[in-house]
């Protein structure tokens, strides 16, 4: 049974990569901050498909906490397979002469310092097995910059970045690197992106079909599994 660690599974494409790969016999560790939304998510995999699941509370942002709860697994989740760097948000929406300095510190801890600080606990055991997979969760906007979306595409653009230098780092250890670039998806994004406001995260969706988080596990799982 092979062993894959989740960030930011409590809701959206954490949750439904979550649900595909219970459903397919992994063996999961998820994460995320909301520690009731967090155990409710355990709670449901664990009923509806058997799954093997520990649930670790933490911010990815922190440090400490990220060494604190992912440096000594318990058998038999501590080797790790897959690591899907999943956790990210975007927070307000600004030109950058009126940015938000505390929203620019959130997008940049948790996008790009949240995803190295756990991959750098993690990376260590694939390099000594020799083998595994990182699939890190970019987007279009690590592809294109629009207006108002500055600092978070540039968070972005520097997860597609670190993909790409992970896979020569570490092709040599047999360790796969995927860069996954969703488009518009329907998630809480928007919802945390407008700080609650439910009329302008709607609007963002309006006019069209966006993505559903369905869409982008779907995506993953099969970059997963194949050779």
């Amino acid at each position: 049974m092979k062993t894959i660690l989740i960030t930011g599974a409590t809701s959206g494409i954490g949750r439904a990569c979550a649900e595909i790969f219970a459903r397919n016999g992994y063996r999961l560790i998820i994460t995320g901050r909301r520690k009731e939304k967090l155990d409710l998510v355990a709670t449901e995999l664990k009923e509806h498909y058997q799954a093997e699941v520990l649930a670790l509370a933490f911010d990815v942002r922190n440090q400490k906490e990220v060494e604190e709860n992912l440096s000594e697994l318990p058998a038999p989740f501590k080797d790790i397979d897959i690591l899907l760097n999943n956790a990210g948000l975007a927070v307000g929406r600004d030109p950058v002469d009126t940015g938000v300095i505390d929203d620019w510190e959130r997008m940049i801890d948790t996008n790009v310092k949240g995803l190295l600080y756990v991959t750098r606990v993690i990376v260590p055991g694939m390099v000594e097995r020799q083998g595994g997979h990182i699939i890190n969760i970019s987007s279009l906007a690590g592809q294109e910059v629009y207006p108002q979306g500055n600092v978070y595409c540039a968070t972005k653009h520097a997860v597609t970045a670190l993909s790409k230098g992970m896979r020569q780092d570490l092709v040599d250890h047999g360790i796969r690197v995927t860069n996954i670039s969703p488009g518009l998806a329907e998630t809480e994004f928007s919802i945390v992106r407008f700080k609650g406001d439910e009329q302008k995260a709607e609007a963002v969706y309006r006019g069209f079909e966006p993505l559903h988080p369905e869409d982008i596990a779907e995506t993953i799982f099969f970059a997963a599994t194949r050779p």
